[in-house]
């Protein structure tokens, strides 16, 4: 079972995944009027149930990015191998993960466009693996962290390059811009380990293979990600983890090559699926 955030003539739902369209759930259960409120109540069990066999109430609709209230979204940077060698400053590994944070506001949904803004042309795909906390924990260990996720979904971690780079250890004006990442296109519940450890991100732009690798080599797996961060923050149901892209993004192919109007960016993950999204010049 899949769960969307979608809207339909300009009104929001939320609602289940089916090949034939969505079944719109909220009105079901207005008790929990976002997706984001099933989560952190425990609810997907409840709106699986309660969706299995029922008819598809919308086949007209729009992605939004699945989580659009989202409170807090942590990213975790540089977290392949390759990925940190993209940067040839002779760095070793990191001991430590190199964390920043993004806001709702920019993301956008599955299948539309990747804002390229006036006032910078940098924009880069970074694919990823994003995870659903379900369960609040404060320093919680390694063999537990898998306990305290509720789902799944993917990230493309938009970035304006030269924006990361306007101060020393900042990295936040160039990861922030309005729509220019997107994360969606749906959760899936997560049920087992083999949902991650197996994991291989895909990212084409165009249709050529840009990124390609397995979750099984992060510098930083999932399991340490959830420990270290929730060493100094309490994790709470619906916050988002955005685990780190591999290599390959545009800034560090030579020459460059960041995304334009007309791109069509997709990151591919097995057992979660396709994220899509075009890319549009900010008018």
């Amino acid at each position: 079972m899949r769960f969307a955030t979608y809207t339909v003539a300009g009104q929001s739902f939320y609602g289940a995944v089916t090949n034939a369209g969505m079944v719109a759930l909220n009105p079901v259960f207005p008790q929990w009027p976002t997706l984001l409120d099933a989560l952190q109540a425990n609810g997907l069990g409840a709106l699986a149930e309660f969706a299995v066999g029922k008819n598809v109430t919308h086949t007209d609709f729009e992605y939004e990015m699945v989580l659009p209230n989202a409170p807090r979204i942590l990213c975790v940077g540089v977290n392949f191998p390759d990925r940190n060698a993209e940067y040839k400053d002779g760095s070793e590994q990191p001991k430590y993960m190199s964390l920043f944070p993004r806001f709702a506001s920019g993301f956008t949904g599955h299948n539309r466009p990747l804002i390229r803004p006036l006032e910078n042309k940098t924009l880069d795909y970074e694919g990823e693996v994003a995870i659903v906390i379900g369960k609040m924990g404060r320093r919680i260990s390694q063999m537990d962290a898998y306990d305290h996720i509720a789902a799944i979904t993917l990230c493309n971690e938009g970035t304006i390059r030269d924006w990361v780079r306007h101060a020393k250890f900042n990295v936040t004006p160039g990861k922030n811009w309005d729509n220019s990442g997107a994360i969606g296109p749906w959760l899936v519940p997560f049920k087992d380990a083999s949902q991650l450890d197996n994991a291989r991100i895909i990212t084409r732009v165009n249709g050529e293979v840009r990124q390609d690798d397995v979750l099984s080599r992060m510098m930083h797996p999932i399991r340490r990600e959830i420990e270290y961060i929730s060493t100094f923050m309490t994790l709470h149901p619906g916050d988002i983890i955005v685990t780190g892209t591999p290599t390959g993004s545009g800034a560090r192919l030579d020459p460059p090559q960041y995304l334009k109007p007309g791109d069509v960016v997709e990151v591919d993950v097995n057992g979660i699926g396709i994220l899509r999204n075009t890319v549009a010049d900010e008018v």
